[in-house]
């Protein structure tokens, strides 16, 4: 048997639930994947303190009127290798996903690249008490597993798709008081809030705050709901002061509730409002040509992790009327740094071997220079794994592959 018909006859069941999972592979009934319920994933949170960056998970979203309870057994902590039919359950689907904060890797930043041009410009973020500014963050994580080739070799349990879900939130920022190093008091407002979850490319979680909905929905309690963190100038929630009031109107066993209550949750509040272009930055007067640099890693199970060093340059200063705004561009490229660090603690892709990859990861944020204000900033990963069996000689039917993607998104604008 080829090295394909191999992967194909023993991996192919176990990686598409692997990959259409966001934690196992567990039931999804036909009526569960038409409930309109909603989950989103979290996207990339820096730590405070130690410069950590944890991936985020996805935040939901509903635009169902009447909530339906999925049952949820514990999912098995390790995937049995038997696993031949790909099955997801709705809930741990879409449940967001924030990467535990151990196994993120970030390094301080270091200065890689230095062409200073022109006068140096303050990257931080200012704040002045009674300012109020809205905002529209998206998270998103999809992974995808398909079947290229002829139909008659594609193996019977296999069925692909596009499993993930996709968060926007839109919140209000209203700073109550600066202290003397800058940081702010501020509190977050969640006005809007959108979420889309799928398995298998079937819609199984889904809401919208701007259309009609039952106002008892858990998520819908989310609209209103404020909680309070402290920001440095640095773009870091340095501690997160109090969101005991949103987290009790959310309260409770379903799974609506269950997702709502991880929006609330610290890690993907960190995730929501830190700026890793600006944490990982030592200093912040820079001119342009200048960079500075982290390292982040994603986990992607039996896939693997894939380690990245982020570049950061200050690109260029536009003037835009009376306001200049700074572009800073990051760049990605596969590092081998901290891998030893990092293959001890998640270890490695049991099947990644067996696939070839490759990856773009890239990002720009653009800091309004005077008043401190990020105006943009997205960064965004998109990774595939490739397996191919050319096809033997003389066989009409040609050749097969396997084919799995991963997209993480992370993007906040201002919108006032």
């Amino acid at each position: 048997m080829t090295t394909l018909g191999k992967v194909f006859g023993f991996a192919t069941g176990v990686l598409v639930c692997l990959l259409l999972s966001a934690t196992g592979c567990t039931d999804l009934s036909e009526g569960e994947a038409k409930q309109d319920i909603q989950t989103q994933e979290k996207q990339t949170v820096v730590a405070p303190a130690a410069d950590k960056v944890v991936e985020p998970k996805e935040e939901p979203q509903v635009a169902a009127r009447a909530e339906v309870e999925v049952p949820q057994p514990p999912p098995p902590e390790v995937e049995p290798v038997t696993a031949v039919k790909p099955e997801v359950k709705a809930e741990e689907a879409t449940k967001p996903v924030v990467e535990p904060e151990q196994k993120a890797v970030a390094k301080p930043a270091e200065k890689v690249k230095a062409e200073p041009q022109g006068p140096a410009v303050q990257l931080a973020l200012k704040f002045k008490q009674g300012d109020s500014t809205k905002y529209r963050v998206m998270t998103e994580a999809q992974k995808s597993v398909q079947w290229e080739g002829p139909l008659p070799k594609k193996p019977a349990a296999f069925k692909g798709g596009h499993t993930g879900n996709r968060v926007e939130m839109t919140f209000t920022q209203q700073i109550q008081s600066v202290k003397d190093d800058g940081s702010a008091v501020a509190k977050i407002t969640i006005d809007g809030l959108k979420y889309v979850g799928r398995v298998r490319d079937n819609i199984v979680l889904e809401f919208d705050s701007s259309k009609p909905k039952d106002p008892n929905y858990p998520l819908a309690k989310l609209i209103g709901q404020s909680y309070t963190i402290e920001l440095s100038p640095r773009g870091q929630v340095a501690k997160i002061v109090d969101v005991n009031d949103a987290r009790t109107a959310v309260r409770g066993g379903s799974s609506g509730h269950k997702t709502a209550s991880t929006l609330l949750s610290a890690d993907v509040i960190r995730q929501r409002h830190n700026i890793s272009a600006l944490m990982l930055a030592k200093k912040s007067e820079f001119r342009t040509g200048e960079s500075w640099s982290g390292v982040r890693s994603f986990s992607f199970g039996m896939m693997g992790s894939k380690t990245f060093e982020r570049v950061y340059t200050l690109k260029d200063v536009k003037e835009e009327g009376d306001r200049r705004v700074a572009i800073v561009e990051m760049s990605a490229v596969p590092s081998s740094k901290m891998a030893e660090e990092i293959h001890k603690e998640q270890g490695s892709g049991f099947f990644s071997k067996m696939f070839d990859s490759t990856e773009t990861y890239n990002g720009q944020l653009e800091l309004d220079i005077a008043s401190g204000t990020v105006e943009k900033y997205i960064e965004q990963l998109q990774t595939e794994w490739v397996a191919a069996e050319p096809a033997p000689e003389g066989d009409a039917q040609g050749p097969a592959a396997l084919r799995m993607a991963a997209i993480r998104l992370y993007q906040i604008e201002k919108i006032d």
